[in-house]
C-alpha cells in the first residue's frame, strides 16, 4: 500500500473530533484517512511513506504511545504528531522519546494545523 505526500492519517477515537480534524485537514489541501483505534490503522491497507499521522494519545486498546513504538519499527520516516486533550506528566517526553515528531494539545486551530502539516497557500505546488 502507498501513501502520497498529500496524505494525512488521523487516529482519533472521538468521532466528532475525528470529523472536525478531517474537515480541517481536507480544507488545507490534503487527502485524509481516519481511524478510530490504533488497531484499525495497523489492519488497514494504508502504509506509511511521506505521510503525516495525527495521533490521539489516549485511545482504547493500543495506546498512542504504544502505537508510536510499533510504527517506528516499520515506518521510520512517518511524521507522527501526537495530540492530546489531557496533557499528563511525562507523556510529552515519552512520546517524543518513542519517536513522535511533535506533541500538541487540543483543541488545535486550523491555522496551527496548517503550520504543523506544512500546508502551502492555495495555488502553490508542493515541493
Amino acid at each position: 500500500m502507498t501513501v502520497s505526500l498529500e496524505r494525512v492519517l488521523v487516529v482519533e477515537d472521538d468521532m466528532s473530533v475525528s470529523r472536525a480534524l478531517a474537515r480541517a485537514v481536507r480544507s488545507l489541501g490534503f487527502d485524509v484517512a481516519t481511524f478510530g483505534t490504533g488497531e484499525e490503522l495497523l489492519r488497514s491497507p494504508v502504509s506509511a511513506g511521506p505521510a503525516a499521522l495525527l495521533l490521539d494519545l489516549h485511545l482504547p486498546g493500543l495506546s498512542g504511545a504504544d502505537l508510536i513504538l510499533v510504527l517506528r519499527q516499520h515506518f521510520p520516516d512517518l511524521r507522527i504528531i501526537v495530540m492530546t486533550g489531557r496533557d499528563i506528566g511525562g507523556a510529552r517526553d515519552a512520546c517524543l522519546s518513542a519517536g513522535a515528531e511533535l506533541y500538541i494539545t487540543k483543541p488545535i486551530s486550523r491555522a496551527d494545523l496548517g503550520l504543523v502539516l506544512g500546508a502551502r497557500p492555495p495555488g502553490r505546488e508542493r515541493e
